[in-house]
């Protein structure tokens, strides 16, 4: 027989130093555990949406004033040569070589003719040839350079071998050829400057071009059967118009230059119209008499709207870029 084991008595509950959490505490209310502890823990908490940065207000300057400047230069533009009471091109010998005065603000030049009025004509005359000769520059370089990326393979090529035959020659040397070969005229020297830069329109579009090809739409548009003329017009072109359009604002002031040293040089613009450049070539044979307004005012008249609408021209490109990026990537 085996022996009745006796029941063993429970062992007594083994009670804990440590002191109970007092219910009433805020700490006592939240497990470790608990999620609402886990969400306040520093490596769970999620970083704050990303803020749009707004451009300081100082930043803003240099925009205001090219804005005001181009405005200024508009208004004399419009309003200088009605209100005036003289001819740009009266010759008075008796106010010849006169400093800036009530009656001649900024001065005549070495024939007596009024320069600020001289210069707003020059300033409407050299803008005019230049916007004209930046647009012919931009429509040869769109067409060379659209057909470059749309075709591809050896027309490609071949299109961007001449785009780089063109870049190798100095813009100003390709410009005194082309102008000797007509006589000094607008039409010569917009000739001039659309032959020398129409290469950089066409490495804008052919670039964007190509860009474009790879993107959804514009590959749904080719399986879907789509000619390549439709797909030129209704997915490139409106995406390429903005850069076309930006491109020939930065090519404005550069053709203004180009016809300004084509005119210094006596290449440029018939002596008779009021170009800038011409200016600057007659006022410096006065300027080691001191009479140095006469080159001065001209040359300012070149200098601020070129630099105001390069800062306008990057001021756009900046708003421009991120809002066709995220057009593109849709």
């Amino acid at each position: 027989m085996t022996a009745a084991v006796p029941p063993q008595s429970p062992a007594p509950p083994v009670r804990s130093s440590a002191p109970a959490p007092d219910p009433a505490s805020p700490a006592s209310s939240v497990s470790p555990e608990s999620p609402a502890s886990s969400a306040s823990s520093p490596s769970s908490v999620s970083p704050p949406a990303r803020q749009r940065r707004r451009p300081r207000p100082g930043s803003r300057w240099p925009v205001r004033a090219a804005a005001a400047a181009l405005a200024a230069l508009g208004l004399a533009v419009l309003l200088v040569p009605p209100l005036a009471q003289l001819d740009q091109q009266l010759v008075d010998l008796r106010s010849a070589g006169l400093p800036p005065s009530l009656a001649h603000p900024l001065g005549t030049d070495q024939v007596g003719r009024d320069v600020l009025l001289r210069s707003v004509y020059g300033l409407r005359v050299s803008f005019l040839v230049g916007l004209v000769a930046a647009s012919a520059s931009m429509v040869v370089g769109g067409l060379v350079g659209l057909a470059a990326g749309s075709l591809g393979g050896m027309p490609d090529r071949l299109l961007m071998r001449l785009v780089d035959g063109f870049t190798s020659v100095p813009h100003l040397l390709l410009g005194i050829f082309i102008v000797a070969l007509f006589a000094p005229s607008p039409v010569a020297v917009v000739v001039s400057v659309g032959v020398t830069h129409w290469t950089t329109a066409a490495r804008i579009v052919r670039s964007e071009v190509l860009s474009l090809r790879s993107r959804p739409f514009v590959e749904a548009a080719i399986s879907g059967g789509a000619s390549r003329s439709r797909v030129v017009r209704r997915h490139l072109l409106p995406h390429l118009a903005p850069h076309l359009l930006l491109a020939a604002v930065l090519m404005v002031p550069h053709a203004v230059w180009h016809e300004t040293a084509l005119s210094f040089l006596g290449l440029g613009l018939p002596p008779h119209l009021a170009s800038l450049g011409n200016m600057i070539n007659d006022g410096q044979r006065s300027l080691l008499a001191g009479d140095w307004w006469s080159s001065l005012v001209p040359g300012l008249f070149i200098l601020v709207p070129t630099l105001a609408l390069g800062v306008l021209a990057q001021h756009w490109r900046d708003r421009l870029t991120p809002r066709l990026r995220s057009e593109l990537s849709l």
